[in-house]
């Protein structure tokens, strides 16, 4: 008996080599009927003998192509048209769209092998791939995800690749990116002498100037990066200066595995996300003795560590090389590079030499950044390997756009159970970022056809995300409060439903009662939150000086503690206050001048980094915090902090903590002591705050978000004391737990609001 079943595939399905592979299958199995590209995934029909169809079906879900995500399948049985035989038929255009793109993965291990073979006419092609790896999201204009709608539709395939291309049953069949030395784009040096190198020859010159100690700006898959080689502190030191970043870590890449063993701690699961095909900057322990220069990652106990993901990167790092600098390629709180001339323009104060290629990119994607905390991925940033794909929610959400925050911005479209988080795009603070922030918008919103019915964005009036959102004319526009959007963006993505316990901890977020909040205790659910408990308020003296100069902080406790007395203090941070400037900001503080309330958990850590000599300023987001955690030392002491109740709320008070860091210091305890008492003060009083919660509303669940459970320490003992008390915890794996997620949890918030509104 001859059956006829239509199947409609959705996820990631294009340009994965998907229909080669339902080709090759169907053809196996003896069926008839065809397979083709829709902008709503994958349309198949196959006719044949129930056993064939059985068979087709079980080898399509376990055999399936490496790159391949099935979100949906869906089986329709149909009378027989009597198909004579199994073809691939031209792409088709729907009136929904619903494809996901996939997004660039590392070149595979077959490309690899062609890539080193001197007899393929491939060798040392540094644009070598095929339907299992390399560029995907950032080449990609529109769908369907044909070579047309691709920034290299101006490279016109020789007669060798179209064969490939043209052929089913070819690992290169409708690779988009395919080409080769004859007919594809091709890499170029210009060093400092002003000659001009191309091909395999511009790879070893690039290698020879890096050992040289010069730094070269390559260009890669979503941008440019700045290179110098990790052994050479002069060439290290070199490019932190002209890039006007002092002290941030700066990343490394290395050839594999054994080489970054020689530097850096490396576990099971660090070393297979390091060779994943997603290929993230993973954050491993340094080890205590190694080559790499001291100026790579200054005051702190981490190297952020990538393997090569392109072909080009690993006919650079073949040439004998321990380990890279790999940075960004722009200047510091700039949007990264990605086109030639702009490169040329903006970098020429920075690099020596330019090693670029004529493969347009469509997309700025910078690196991905995770870290492992208790064996479980989080991420740092998310980007590069991991966007565009979704967040699978419980809820179905209208298609609604998300603008996120001020600081480390993504944006999120979403559509029924679909939230597509975008790549980071970084701070609001500069036209070059916003503009990349609108671009990308743009960008989405064309590849994923959605047009939003509603826009959400923070409350707080003056972020450019805000702003944007708010001169979008003729659409519903919905504020979402900055901590509220943090535990509901924790909540969606391990598909939790309120009302539960959030610990909101972070640097700053607009309030409800026009303070800047920062430590909160909340019950939430997706429609709205009540605010049980937070830090005890403190002055913030010069607004945003005080996050850019930690000592402003540290002044604030000590006089909120001490009052007068401050300087008073034998500890050293006292002794060494400048008395002018410190006594112009007790004045400010006394007296309420430009010194906004504050209940942040973020600035009482910068607060204590400052007082006990570890930071007075910063050069980048969250220093302080982090060179604090960077200090825990061994010990179970900590400090009192009693909880006390104000208006039903419970309130963590900050003098009773600061009183004993004041103490420990004129007794001499060290930093690692104090650390690490402060720190098991926080996870005990955080752990308190939600037992008293618990007792009062009888909520069982706990969700952490916020910027300081990127403190593993914190994240890891927290979790561990709160499960001990029969919590269940529920942290952040799929999107940053920082401003980086909160996109999307100001979608599902946006979309509560109007379902409650009818």
């Amino acid at each position: 008996m001859i059956q006829r079943a239509k199947v409609t595939v959705s996820g990631v399905v294009q340009g994965v080599g998907f229909r080669p592979f339902v080709y090759q299958i169907a053809q196996k199995s003896g069926l008839g009927g065809y397979v083709a590209n829709t902008t709503a995934g994958v349309d198949i029909e196959i006719e044949g003998e129930p056993e064939q169809i059985e068979t087709f079906f079980r080898d399509m879900d376990t055999h399936k192509p490496p790159l391949a995500r099935v979100t949906r399948l869906e089986k329709q049985y149909l009378p027989p048209l009597a198909y004579q035989g199994f073809i691939i038929r031209k792409s088709q255009t729907n009136a929904v769209r619903s494809v996901l793109i996939s997004p660039d993965v590392c070149v595979c291990e077959d490309c690899l092998r062609e890539m080193n073979d001197p007899h393929d006419r491939r060798y040392r092609y540094p644009f070598i791939n095929c339907t299992n790896c390399g560029p995907r999201y950032t080449i990609i204009d529109d769908i369907p995800y044909d070579r047309d709608k691709t920034s290299m539709a101006v490279f016109a395939m020789c007669e060798d690749c179209q064969r490939e291309y043209d052929n089913p049953t070819d690992r290169r069949y409708h690779a988009q990116p395919v080409a080769c030395w004859k007919c594809g784009p091709n890499v170029r040096l210009q060093s400092p002498s002003g000659k001009e190198l191309t091909g395999f020859e511009a790879i070893l010159a690039a290698a020879d100037l890096l050992k040289a100690g010069k730094i070269v700006a390559i260009k890669g898959l979503g941008g440019f990066h700045l290179a110098v080689d990790a052994t050479h502190g002069e060439a290290v030191a070199r490019l932190r200066a002209r890039k006007c970043r002092d002290e941030k870590p700066l990343a490394l890449m290395s050839p594999g595995i054994d080489e970054v063993s020689r530097y850096a701690h490396v576990s099971d699961r660090e070393s297979r996300t390091l060779q994943s095909a997603e290929r993230p900057i993973v954050l491993l322990h340094k080890r205590e003795s190694h080559p790499i220069s001291t100026h790579v990652a200054p005051r702190t106990r981490l190297f952020g560590v990538m393997l090569p993901y392109t072909p080009l990167h690993h006919l650079l790092l073949q040439q004998g090389f321990l380990a890279l600098v790999l940075t960004s390629g722009n200047i510091s709180d700039e949007p990264i590079v990605i086109d030639n001339d702009e490169a040329f323009r903006r970098l020429s104060g920075v690099a020596d030499c330019f090693l670029i290629h004529n493969r347009g990119i469509s997309v700025r994607n910078d690196d991905s950044v995770v870290r492992f905390v208790d064996q479980k991925i989080r991420m740092v940033r998310r980007a590069r390997g991991y966007a565009p794909l979704p967040v699978f929610l419980t809820p179905t959400l209208r298609p609604t756009l998300a603008c996120g925050s001020l600081l480390a911005n993504t944006i999120c479209l979403a559509r029924e159970n679909r939230a597509f988080l975008s790549q980071h795009i970084g701070d609001l603070e500069n036209l070059e970022i916003y503009q990349a922030f609108t671009g990308t918008v743009e960008h989405m919103k064309r590849i994923l056809e959605i047009d939003p019915e509603v826009i959400a964005h923070d409350l707080h009036p003056d972020y450019l995300s805000t702003r944007y959102a708010m001169g979008q004319k003729g659409i519903r526009t919905i504020g979402v409060q900055h901590h509220h959007a943090h535990i509901v963006s924790c909540m969606a993505e391990c598909n939790v439903s309120g009302p539960v316990i959030g610990l909101a901890m972070d640097g700053t977020g607009y309030g409800t009662d026009g303070t800047i909040w920062g430590g909160e205790i909340l019950v939430t659910d997706f429609h709205g939150f009540e605010r049980v408990g937070h830090f005890g308020t403190v002055p913030l003296p010069g607004g945003d000086a005080a996050v850019r100069e930690p000592w402003r902080m540290a002044v604030s406790y000590l006089h909120r503690t001490f009052g007068p007395r401050l300087f008073d203090l034998s500890i050293p941070f006292a002794n060494n206050l400048d008395r002018t400037r410190a006594g112009l900001v007790v004045d400010m503080i006394e007296k309420g001048i430009n010194t906004p309330q504050t209940s942040s958990c973020g600035r009482l850590f910068d607060g204590i980094a400052a007082l006990v000599g570890l930071r007075n300023r910063v050069s980048y987001r969250a220093q302080a915090a982090i060179e604090l955690e960077m200090e825990i030392g061994d010990g179970d002491g900590d400090y009192p902090a009693p909880l006390r109740e104000e208006d039903e709320r419970n309130i963590i008070p900050q003098t009773p903590i600061v009183r004993g860091v004041v103490s420990d210091i004129i007794t001499g305890a060290d930093r690692r002591t104090i650390s690490r008492r402060f720190h098991n003060t926080l996870i005990r009083v955080f752990a308190q705050a939600c037992v008293q919660v618990r007792n009062r509303r009888g909520l069982n669940r706990v969700v952490l978000s916020g910027g300081v459970f990127q403190n593993a320490f914190l994240l890891n003992k927290l979790e561990k004391a709160l499960r001990k008390m029969d919590f269940e915890v529920f942290t952040h794996s799929l999107v940053p737990p920082h401003d980086g997620g909160i996109a999307l949890g100001q979608a599902v918030v946006a979309n509560a609001v109007l379902d409650r509104e009818g």
